[in-house]
């Protein structure tokens, strides 16, 4: 692969993962700041009380972390040290 290559797929990866901690931090703010409201949906359709959606819901941010941190963010620092390292190698 080309140093322009890896950039793209570099800057691919980093803009996925700014835009997916973007989704997440709006979703966390929808599903906390209307709580009572999916309590009680989730209650009605589901038979979940307060304590199976917690862990319900920290499990999924849970998950959702560690896509963006291990999956995204983590191959796109590795190809930016790679690129760096490249370009001071001549």
């Amino acid at each position: 692969m080309t140093i322009d290559s890896l950039r793209v797929v570099r800057n691919i990866l980093l803009r996925s993962a700014l835009i997916s901690f973007g989704i997440v931090l709006f979703s966390y703010a929808v599903t906390f700041g209307c709580w009572d409201c999916w309590l009680g949906m989730a209650n009605k359709m589901y038979h979940m009380d307060e304590t199976q959606m917690r862990w319900l819901m920290l499990g999924f941010f849970t998950e959702v972390k560690f896509f963006v941190l291990f999956v995204l963010l983590t191959p796109a620092l590795a190809i930016h040290w790679t690129i760096k390292k490249e370009i001071a190698k001549g």
